[in-house]
């Protein structure tokens, strides 16, 4: 274990943030932890990836309760909002330091198992030393621990997370962190991606190991926990984070097979992001879609009803093309087909992003064809040819948009 006690300053850290919180310790040791060390270490701004403001673990040993009571009542702390997590003791805390958003997750200390690899841990309250120990990597495991002098500081390295730092190496706190956990390695991707770190050859070599192990990979569904963790960080690293590097990171890695067999393989899913962030898509359905069972994945994943209706209406695209052969033959009878019930504009765009033949109607569609209506508008139809509302309006409107339509060539 190493441990330096003194003064330092990490920019970009307002030391009233310090002092608040140390006083808000009263006597019990209080840490910020992980990531938020990680970066200031790296002279970096830790922020929330979605609202961008700073973002501060912090790990109190023992009444965590006690701590959010007494910091909430600091002069200078306004509350803007406040989430409890009663099973393991943690809170979300968003609030004003002086005028100052800042976001804070406060846990007690404690120490876990997993009894089923990927499963939901076992905890216990323990010191800080052994909630360093539950973590993934070692430069997450490093401990700023407040004083109460406000003066002195002391770093808390007992997994060697410095030199970790200093070589810009990625490795597992332990044998099992990815047997315990396996969205660590998207988590590692992530990281490697942002930090330009690499992931240290024995981390690579437990990567390999649990992969050939994974059950699902053998037909075993299970673990929704799992699924979920996984979900949240594939959405980071596909909406927050340098995406070509980190999923190129993964699948050199082999980690695309703990989601799917046939994404390890899968050489298209630059071209179906790319469409994607184009087409305002969900880029984690896009990359789901090359999957060799995509459905089972959106649910392992436990995807949004939405994002697995889209995937849904692609198959029923794809199925309804097939059934159409010989293909239409005009820009109308293209908008017919691709505007049946069951079929949506987005599975229309993940089509073209996935590649799908015949590639040029389904673009063109896409790109203008659906934004045509017909040469008159139902008032001026009723008007000129003297119908009556009612279903005849409609049919006519349909017509004339078809009509409309087929001025366009096909090609």
């Amino acid at each position: 274990m190493s441990s330096f006690c003194g003064s330092l300053s990490f920019p970009g850290l307002d030391p009233s943030i310090l002092n608040v919180l140390s006083s808000a310790a009263a006597g019990a040791r209080v840490a910020i932890v992980g990531g938020a060390v990680r970066d200031l270490l790296l002279h970096r701004v830790h922020r929330d990836p979605w609202r961008g403001l700073l973002d501060l673990d912090v790990v109190v040993e023992g009444d965590a309760d006690r701590f959010v009571r007494r910091l909430l009542a600091t002069s200078g702390v306004e509350l803007r909002h406040l989430r409890s997590h009663g099973t393991y003791r943690t809170f979300e805390i968003d609030l004003l330091l002086n005028g100052t958003p800042l976001l804070l997750d406060v846990a007690t200390a404690r120490a876990e198992t997993y009894p089923v690899a990927g499963g939901k841990p076992e905890w216990a309250l323990a010191s800080l030393e052994d909630d360093l120990g539950r973590r993934d990597f070692t430069i997450n495991a490093i401990a700023l621990v407040l004083s109460q002098d406000c003066v002195t500081t002391q770093l808390l390295d007992p997994h060697g997370g410095l030199h970790d730092l200093e070589e810009r190496c990625l490795r597992w706190l332990h044998p099992n962190s990815l047997r315990d956990d396996p969205s660590r390695l998207v988590r590692a991707a992530r990281y490697a991606a942002r930090l330009g770190f690499v992931l240290a050859p024995s981390s690579l070599d437990q990567c390999r190991n649990v992969i050939q192990q994974w059950p699902w990979l053998s037909g075993v569904e299970g673990l929704p926990g799992l699924g979920s963790r996984l979900r949240m960080e594939l959405t980071l690293l596909l909406e927050r984070e340098p995406w070509h590097q980190a999923l190129q990171l993964l699948q050199e890695w082999g980690g695309l097979a703990l989601l799917d067999k046939g994404l390890q393989g899968d050489c298209r899913w630059r071209r179906r992001l790319h469409w994607a962030y184009r087409f305002n898509l969900s880029p984690l359905v896009a990359l789901v879609v090359g999957a060799t069972r995509p459905v089972e994945l959106s649910q392992r994943l436990q995807l949004s009803p939405g994002d697995q209706l889209q995937i849904n209406a692609l198959f029923l695209l794809r199925e309804r093309l097939q059934s159409a052969l010989p293909l239409p033959e005009s820009p109308s009878q293209w908008c017919a087909l691709l505007e049946a019930p069951g079929i949506s504009p987005e599975a229309v765009a993940l089509a073209i992003a996935a590649g799908d033949s015949p590639r040029s109607p389904l673009l063109r569609w896409w790109l203008g064809w659906r934004h045509i209506g017909p040469s008159l508008t139902g008032a001026e139809l009723m008007a000129r040819e003297d119908l009556s509302p009612g279903p005849a309006v409609g049919i006519r409107l349909r017509q004339l948009r078809a009509e409309r339509l087929d001025q366009f060539p096909l090609r």
